[in-house]
């Protein structure tokens, strides 16, 4: 599963969540500002690496990030390659799993709560501009949950199929996958209509 925070002493876990958003804004928009580069991607790579030795939790939890993050990119690569050159499709598919992974540290050393307080105070200021900081905080937390969700229909999908010895096809895998996606967001949408969240 994408994230679940794992207690530590680590200077990461110390850092305060305001500026590890921050810092993750930065390296991504520097992942996105250089990714044409020959080097970006590997260096990016190798540095998330780093990160997460750093963090105390070892290559295992990366490997768990990658392996959770599969489907997701394998949608994204197979959907991209149908409109863009092979090589475009790695690079842009390679961007998004590091920036996956690198998402996932900060939830994986920075407890939810903490998050979505620091996410809430960095928007204040913009109230006056009919900005909702907390609308946007309970985005945030959606966002970052519906991630393991969706990586969870997707192995569900493909491990039904295996049982039946149904061949990998995209369509067969894609469509299910959309519609149990679609499906989860009505009930969720649902859900926060029933406690009066607009």
């Amino acid at each position: 599963m994408i994230g679940l925070y794992h207690p530590g002493s680590s200077l990461l876990h110390r850092i305060p969540a305001g500026a590890k958003v921050l810092v993750f804004a930065a390296l991504t928009l520097a992942i996105a500002l250089t990714a044409g580069g020959a080097w970006t991607l590997p260096a990016a790579g190798c540095l998330t690496a780093v990160l997460y030795l750093l963090a105390g939790l070892g290559i295992r939890p990366l490997l768990r990030q990658l392996c959770a993050a599969r489907w997701i990119v394998l949608v994204m690569l197979v959907t991209q390659v149908i409109f863009l050159p092979v090589p475009v499709a790695l690079t842009n598919t390679g961007r998004v799993l590091i920036v996956i992974v690198l998402a996932a540290l900060i939830t994986l050393t920075t407890r939810i709560p903490a998050l979505l307080d620091a996410t809430e105070r960095a928007l204040a200021p913009f109230r006056r501009f009919g900005v909702n900081p907390a609308a946007i905080g309970l985005l945030l937390a959606l966002t970052i949950t519906v991630i393991p969700v969706i990586g969870g229909f997707a192995a569900a999908i493909r491990e039904a199929q295996r049982a039946r010895g149904a061949p990998v096809r995209l369509q067969r895998f894609v469509v299910p996958l959309l519609v149990m996606s679609l499906k989860h967001s009505d009930e969720l949408a649902d859900a926060l209509t029933a406690r009066g969240i607009e």
